[in-house]
């Protein structure tokens, strides 16, 4: 997901197809690993470093656990207390079909670049890839269009990353109903909440999602009206993905 400083800084004619594609098709999973991938500034660079000096970052980094492999364990998540993280995080996944081995698959289709990368920003970049649907329910944003668009803003604030800033700006020219409001409440809570990138997941999973939450510093949930991209086909402010 991030790369190197040994990496091509950016590759915008790449980007730019693939923000293309996503104009077309928001639901192109591998098309936002590819923007990302694209146009990374210093901010893998950064992420990085900031790991390394945060107490609980650099602890998950030497440990490097596999928070993928705990994430696709469906009966140890089921057998969490109710109204926890992990159960919380199941609840999700299963009502929207999620599984954390299509992100993966979506993440090598869309450009994944493990092989060119050193093994901490490798796993840094796992970790931030795998961690998405939990920073989904923790801060409340559903995984429609405006609810990705507005976490993208939260996750922006969070990493100074430009190529999720590119594609969080796409819902912006798309005009979806109230985007601009709800994605600038996103990247202001991102801004006020604690840094999610070292959180130490793993350890919270059992936790109460309420406590996590008031651990994290998240504020109140917001509240929109989710929108999916079959409901714009149906109001043809979408093309539809047989034309």
């Amino acid at each position: 997901m991030f790369r190197t400083s040994s990496s091509p800084r950016t590759r915008p004619l790449v980007a730019l197809r693939a923000l293309r594609a996503l104009a077309a098709d928001p639901d192109d999973l591998p098309k936002v690993f590819t923007v990302i991938e694209a146009l990374p500034g210093r901010s893998p660079e950064k992420l990085l470093a900031r790991m390394r000096a945060s107490e609980e970052g650099s602890q998950v980094l030497a440990e490097k656990p596999n928070l993928a492999a705990r994430l696709a364990d469906r009966e140890a998540l089921r057998a969490l207390p109710a109204g926890s993280l992990g159960r919380a995080y199941l609840d999700l996944v299963e009502r929207e079909g999620i599984t954390p081995q299509g992100i993966v698959e979506a993440s090598i289709e869309g450009g994944d670049l493990r092989d060119q990368v050193e093994e901490d920003m490798r796993f840094m970049g796992d970790r931030m890839r795998d961690t998405h649907d939990l920073w989904h329910v923790v801060t409340g944003y559903g995984p429609d269009l405006l609810g990705e668009a507005a976490l993208l803003c939260f996750t922006y604030a969070q990493t100074k990353h430009p190529g999720i800033a590119f594609v969080a700006l796409l819902a912006i020219v798309k005009s979806l109903p109230n985007a601009r409001s709800v994605m600038l409440e996103g990247y202001r809570r991102g801004k006020q909440t604690a840094w999610l990138p070292g959180v130490p997941w793993e350890a919270l999973l059992d936790q109460p999602l309420a406590d996590v939450r008031r651990r994290l510093g998240v504020e109140s949930l917001p509240s929109y009206v989710p929108i999916r991209s079959a409901e714009l086909r149906e109001q043809g402010a979408l093309a539809s993905k047989a034309a």
